[in-house]
């Protein structure tokens, strides 16, 4: 076991900006996972995944919470999750995840972050074949034999098992399987008694395109750009 494969990390954001759309991101998930299979996370675990979430990131109970009032109140409107495609400067392939109440706002606004930004939006399939869609689970690796897991989760769908680096610099295991196995492995680490510190669908690439400075700082500003905005919920990128 090494390190697991991983982009270049791109975000600019501030800490306080980050926090909030990591609030907002994680409120509309809520949202839509209560209105898809009820309020009870022991019978939801699309919801349980999102408490996950919320407490890697320190969301207030009363933030989640509300969220989920929200979900149960008559004037709620339904989110649809949309992923658009583009290509960022220097060729750097960019996915873009949004879940919006309303399709004609938002495929405007990204549309305009992408001629902004030097990029250019497309169409759907034109990007997304270079990526492939996996359940990754982010665990700490405390009391954890790695070598065993790998064994032992071979048979819930494991692609993937390595070691990385938390957002605040901590060592983190990331095991990585199949969008079809997530129910598998999340049943699997929870028989287990191992909580995540998150749990995540991302579009990983399969291979990236490598840039210098100067160009990783133009595509970043595009990938910045797009993660403020209100109904964008993630960007993912090949950029090595």
């Amino acid at each position: 076991m090494g390190r697991i494969f991983e982009v270049r990390k791109s975000t600019m954001f501030a800490r306080w900006d980050r926090m909030a759309k990591q609030f907002s991101r994680i409120g509309k998930e809520i949202v839509i996972a209560v209105k898809a299979g009820g309020p009870d996370p022991n019978t939801n675990p699309a919801l349980r995944r999102c408490f996950q979430n919320a407490k890697a990131v320190n969301m207030p109970k009363d933030r989640v919470e509300a969220a989920i009032k929200r979900a149960q109140g008559k004037e709620m409107a339904n989110y649809d999750e949309i992923l658009y495609e583009g290509y960022a400067p220097h060729g750097v392939a960019i996915l873009v995840e949004t879940a919006t109440d309303n399709h004609v706002r938002t495929v405007a606004n990204v549309k305009s972050h992408f001629n902004k930004g030097g990029g250019t939006l497309g169409n759907s399939g034109s990007v997304s074949f270079q990526f492939k869609k996996m359940g990754v689970f982010k665990l700490k690796p405390e009391g954890l034999n790695a070598e065993d897991m790998e064994l032992e989760l071979i048979d819930f769908g494991l692609e993937e098992l390595g070691e990385s680096t938390g957002e605040n610099g901590e060592d983190i295991l990331v095991v990585r399987c199949g969008f079809t196995d997530f129910g598998n492995m999340q049943n699997a680490l929870e028989a287990k008694g191992i909580t995540p510190i998150s749990a995540e669908v991302e579009w990983i690439p399969g291979t990236t395109v490598p840039v210098n400075d100067e160009q990783a700082a133009d595509v970043s500003k595009l990938i910045e750009k797009l993660e403020q905005d209100e109904d964008v919920q993630k960007v993912f990128h090949n950029m090595g």
